[in-house]
């Protein structure tokens, strides 16, 4: 039987979240591999003034998580969650950021949500992935 393989980061801020709050930022089973929700932090864990930056560094966050675990990145995702407390402007600029990190191509499975508040402060939006990635042998 498979076992779960838990990166806790993938950048000093993200271990630092990881060992405030006890929680792993992504987790492998098997070709699997769930990303926890991840905002448009830098490594510092500053999050730029504009949405669309905010949402771009959420992107390369996630995609920072996703090759943590040995999975190829946006390619592999299949299915998106996405946490926002601006959902219209998220439905506005969306569209672009999503073209430059999957590709015109890659459609994975999304949902959008719209919350009141976040995690940190001035935190505007969270992204959240559930990927297939080819099996990582000889490290199951």
């Amino acid at each position: 039987m498979t076992k779960p393989r838990y990166f806790a980061h993938y950048s000093s801020f993200s271990e630092q979240l990881s060992n405030q709050s006890h929680y792993s930022q992504t987790v492998r089973i098997g070709n699997c591999v769930e990303c926890s929700g991840q905002g448009g932090w830098d490594d510092s864990g500053a999050i730029p003034a504009s949405f669309a930056a905010e949402l771009d560094q959420a992107f390369a966050n996630v995609d920072a998580c996703l090759r943590s675990a040995r999975a190829k990145g946006w390619s592999d995702v299949y299915k998106i969650k996405v946490y926002t407390t601006h959902l219209g402007e998220a439905v506005d600029v969306w569209g672009a950021c999503a073209l430059k990190w999957l590709g015109p191509e890659h459609r994975p499975l999304l949902t959008a949500i719209g919350v009141a508040a976040l995690a940190l402060p001035g935190m505007r939006v969270e992204i959240e992935v559930v990927a297939l990635a080819d099996v990582d042998q000889g490290q199951e």
